[in-house]
Order: structure tokens, then sequence, then C-alpha cells
């Protein structure tokens, strides 16, 4: 589990599935009993001594909402679903598809991208050109790469997580050839480092887990 600072207050903290239902007994024993309630997207626990636990809904919406709102929750979010993961960097790219937390199809690539320059006039120019194109090069590799990796999966799949960094994947967006799969696309984006084989492993503790935003009680 990992916490941060959330903006207008509280923090917030990631909890693996496994370990949701004893997250909320640990709530409870810090906080005292709560009441629950939400919806298909949030479930609010609010406990006696004033703290609030915003517990929001992976893989929304949660089918059906209402009481009892934690056993509802912990069933949704410990489901194994089939999900295609898609990660885009300047200088790399990996696709895979996961069953669970369990890798069952990947590629994953790289290509030279020149950084950048601090000469002038022509050789500038030529080396923007140059850069454009190889950046041009990686990001239809990519696309090409998720289309074969994700599409035989495609009717199978629950959702595909997008991540790596969010200006290279909106210069991807437009491609017609991703629309089947940015249909099924789910929070959250994952930022995470150079896609290699080991970063794409590591990316269900990332899209599994259930983001709580924490509200101490004041005073």
């Amino acid at each position: 589990m990992s916490a941060r600072p959330a903006r207008g207050g509280g923090r917030w903290v990631t909890v693996p599935p496994e370990r949701l239902h004893p997250w909320i007994d640990g709530f409870a024993a810090r906080h005292g009993p709560f009441s629950a309630s939400g919806d298909e997207r949030v479930v609010r626990l609010l406990a006696g001594d004033g703290a609030v636990a915003e517990l929001h809904v992976p893989f929304p919406p949660m089918t059906p909402p209402g009481p009892p709102h934690v056993t509802r929750l912990v069933a949704h979010a410990g489901r194994e679903r089939r999900v295609g993961v898609f990660l885009v960097r300047l200088g790399g790219y990996a696709a895979g598809v996961f069953h669970g937390g369990a890798l069952v199809a990947s590629k994953v690539g790289s290509r030279l991208v020149q950084g950048r320059t601090a000469a002038g006039g022509w050789s500038q120019q030529r080396f923007a050109r140059r850069r454009r194109n190889q950046a041009a090069q990686v990001f239809d590799d990519a696309v090409g790469t998720a289309v074969r990796v994700l599409t035989p999966y495609l009717g199978e799949l629950d959702a595909v997580v997008l991540g790596g960094d969010r200006r290279a994947m909106d210069a991807l967006r437009p491609d017609r050839r991703l629309a089947p799969l940015l249909a099924l696309e789910a929070e959250p984006f994952l930022v995470v480092p150079d896609p290699r084989l080991a970063v794409l492993r590591d990316t269900p503790a990332l899209f599994r887990a259930v983001r709580v935003r924490v509200i101490d009680p004041s005073g």
C-alpha cells in the first residue's frame, strides 16, 4: 500500500484488492464503527470520530450498487478480469493482456529518438525533422504492436488500461486502428517509466488497486 497527499485535503491510499477487507477492518479499529453509503463509483465510509474514507470503485460501474456497500465493493474489486494494457513513451512501448495478475500475452519494443540539441540554424531544423520522424516511427510501431497483441482478445477484454507518458499517448489517440481498444479504456492512467517487460509485469499492482481518499477527523 502507498499514500500521497490529496488535493483538497486528506490523503490518497492505494489498497490491493486482497487487502481491502483487512484495510476496512483497520479503519474501523482506528476510528470506530462506521456507516456506509455510495453508488456504483464511490463507496463512502463515515466513522464515529468523523474520519471519512472514500473508496473509488475499480473498473466501474459496480453492479448492482447499494447495500451492503462494503461486501459488494470487496467482491467487485477482487473479481478476476481480463485486462489489456498499452504503455507508450517516446522511446518505447509495451502491450500486454492480463488475466487477474497473470500476464498471458505481451510484446515490448523500443526505438532511438534523439534528445534535444542546442545547435541553431539549419542544423537545428534538420535535427528537429529527424527527431519528429523518429518519434512518428515509434508511435506507428507502438500502435501496430497494441493492435497485434490486444485485438485477438478484444471480445474477452473487460477493460483496456493506458499508461506511460500522457502526451505520447494523446498523440496516438486519433489513430483509427486504436478505436476499438480505446472504447474499452478504463482508469487509472498508469504513469510508469520506460515500458520494459518488467514494468509491464508490475502494472496489475496499479490498475487492480482500490484508490481510497482518507480524511482524518478535524480537531
